[in-house]
C-alpha cells in the first residue's frame, strides 16, 4: 500500500513549509535566521503527516538554509525566529562569520563554474604556464607566506581539538563537526547507529559520522 499523497520534489516540500509556517519560512522577502533546533519543532508538528516525512523536511531545510538569501539574512539580522515568527535566540557573531564564509565559498564556486567557458583553447592555457616560468619570485614568495599560518593553525588545532567520546554522541549535545578542512559548531539532532545528524549554527542539517565529531 503506497501513499500517493506524499510530496516527492524538494521544492514542493519547501512550498509546504511556506504555507504551513508562513511567519517563519519566506520564499524571497523577509527571510530571517531560523531558531536553533527548528527541525525538532517541525518534526513534532508534522508527526503522522501523509504529505511529508522528516527526511524530506531535513533535505528541504538544507536547501533553504544554504541559499544565498538565507545566508545573507544570518549576517543582517540580530535575532532568529521560531515557527510562529516570534523572536528566538540572538544570532551569535560566530554564526555571522560562518554564514559570511559559506556565502563567499558558494559564490566562488559559482564563479568557477562560469570561468571555463572563456579559455577554450588548450594552447592558451599551456602558453600561460610557459610564460609563468618568468615569475619565479612570486612563486617562491607565496609558500613562505602561507606556511607560517598553516603551521600555527595546526599547532592550535592539535592542542585544543579532541575527538568526541562515544558516550557523548547524544541528541542535544553541542559539538564541533568536521566539514572539509573546517571545524564548525553544531548540535546533535539525531543518532541512528553509525549516522549522526547535526544542525550547524546557520541552521543547515548535515548527516555525518561519529568520527567527524569533536569536543566543543
Amino acid at each position: 500500500m503506497e501513499t500517493t499523497n506524499k510530496l516527492k520534489d524538494i521544492n514542493e516540500v519547501l512550498e509546504f513549509l511556506y504555507s504551513e509556517f508562513p511567519q517563519c519560512f519566506k520564499q524571497k522577502d523577509g527571510i530571517k535566521p531560523l531558531k536553533v533546533g527548528i527541525f525538532k519543532d517541525i518534526a513534532e508538528k508534522i508527526e503522522g503527516s501523509d504529505k511529508v516525512s522528516k527526511t524530506q523536511v531535513r533535505q528541504a531545510l538544507r536547501k533553504y538554509t544554504s541559499s544565498w538569501r538565507y545566508l545573507e539574512a544570518v549576517t543582517k539580522n540580530e535575532f532568529r525566529v521560531d515557527l510562529e515568527g516570534g523572536q528566538a535566540e540572538k544570532v551569535e557573531q560566530e554564526h555571522v562569520e560562518h554564514a559570511q564564509k559559506a556565502l563567499e565559498e558558494s559564490r566562488a564556486k559559482m564563479a568557477k563554474r562560469k570561468k571555463p567557458q572563456r579559455p577554450r583553447n588548450d594552447g592558451d592555457t599551456k602558453s600561460y604556464k610557459s610564460k609563468g616560468q618568468g615569475q619565479p619570485r612570486h612563486a617562491n614568495k607565496k609558500p613562505r607566506v602561507n606556511k607560517k599560518p598553516a603551521q600555527q593553525q595546526q599547532r592550535r588545532s592539535s592542542g585544543k581539538v579532541e575527538p568526541l567520546p562515544a558516550n557523548e554522541v547524544k541528541v542535544n549535545n553541542k559539538v564541533k563537526v568536521k566539514l572539509g578542512q573546517a571545524l564548525v559548531n553544531a548540535t546533535i539532532t539525531e543518532v541512528n547507529k553509525d549516522e549522526v545528524h547535526v544542525e550547524l549554527v546557520t541552521g543547515m542539517q548535515v548527516k555525518t559520522k561519529a568520527e567527524s565529531l569533536f569536543i566543543l
